[in-house]
Order: structure tokens, then C-alpha cells, then sequence
């Protein structure tokens, strides 16, 4: 990866809908050469998709919590992380390090809906325990920054 290729993936990471020809201009290069630039960087695995990034609230999930899981002994986290992932509530997953061994961003239309999904939670086969965190008000969600100079692909 070279410094044209950290130049794309930031200004995609900034604007995914960017044409290609705006990328062209961005880094100096023509349109046919920025969508092979991209179209290694997708193949590579560097680039793994597009998407809206959408107001959850608008979506009549306003209430957002932090959910992390702890395991009962001897389970396979790989089983748990498949039952987590029929969970339509959650939005990210993440396998941590601590006293937990997953934390989850949930979404819920109201405290009720939340209520609803610890009980799905600590139902699924593997858990010991789940511990809840509420989000007040969100400050910022997906934060673009700069790309380190010394990524390599």
C-alpha cells in the first residue's frame, strides 16, 4: 500500500458515494486507474464494504445501550458469538479482554425493547451473565481518522 492507496481509502472513509472521478482528481490519477486502485484494495481485504451511515433515532431506536457478556465456563465463544449474531438488537460485537468476553452495542426503540433484549441475552445458551450500560446522548459515532503513514497491505 502506498501513500495514493492510504490517500483513497481516506477519502473514502470520509465520503463512500465519492466518484471515482473526484478520487481521480483528489490524488492525481484517471478515473480507470483509481478503480483498479480500488478494486485491488477491495480484493485485498483492505476495503470490506460500503454503507449508509443513518440516524438510529429517525429509525425509532432511541434508546442505545452497552451490553457486555460474561461466559459460563467451558464455552466455546465461537458457539456464543453465532447465537449473539441471530440477535437482530445488536449492532457491533466485539470479543474483549477483562471480566467480560463480549461487549455489544444494542439498539431499542424504547426501555421496555431493552428490557427485552437483556432477557434474549441472558437466555442464550453460554451465558452466565450480561452487565448493562445505558448511553445518555451520543457525542460522536464513527470518527474518521487519519490514517497512520506507516500501513502496509
Amino acid at each position: 500500500m502506498d501513500a495514493v492507496d492510504r490517500q483513497l481509502i481516506q477519502a473514502l472513509r470520509e465520503n463512500g458515494r465519492a466518484s471515482y472521478a473526484e478520487l481521480g482528481r483528489l490524488v492525481g490519477l484517471s478515473g480507470p486507474s483509481v478503480t483498479d486502485r480500488i478494486n485491488r484494495l477491495e480484493a485485498a481485504g483492505v476495503i470490506t464494504g460500503y454503507r449508509a451511515t443513518v440516524d438510529a433515532a429517525s429509525l425509532g431506536l432511541g434508546v442505545t445501550a452497552l451490553i457486555g457478556i460474561q461466559l459460563s465456563d467451558a464455552t466455546d465463544h465461537e458457539d456464543v458469538a453465532h447465537r449473539l449474531r441471530e440477535v437482530a438488537e445488536i449492532e457491533d460485537c466485539w470479543f474483549i479482554a477483562g471480566d467480560d468476553s463480549y461487549m455489544l452495542k444494542v439498539r431499542a426503540s424504547d426501555v421496555d425493547g431493552l428490557e427485552g433484549t437483556i432477557r434474549k441475552l441472558s437466555g442464550t445458551k453460554g451465558v452466565s451473565r450480561t452487565r448493562t450500560t445505558i448511553v445518555l446522548s451520543t457525542k460522536w459515532e464513527n470518527r474518521v481518522g487519519e490514517l497512520p503513514e506507516d500501513i502496509e497491505a
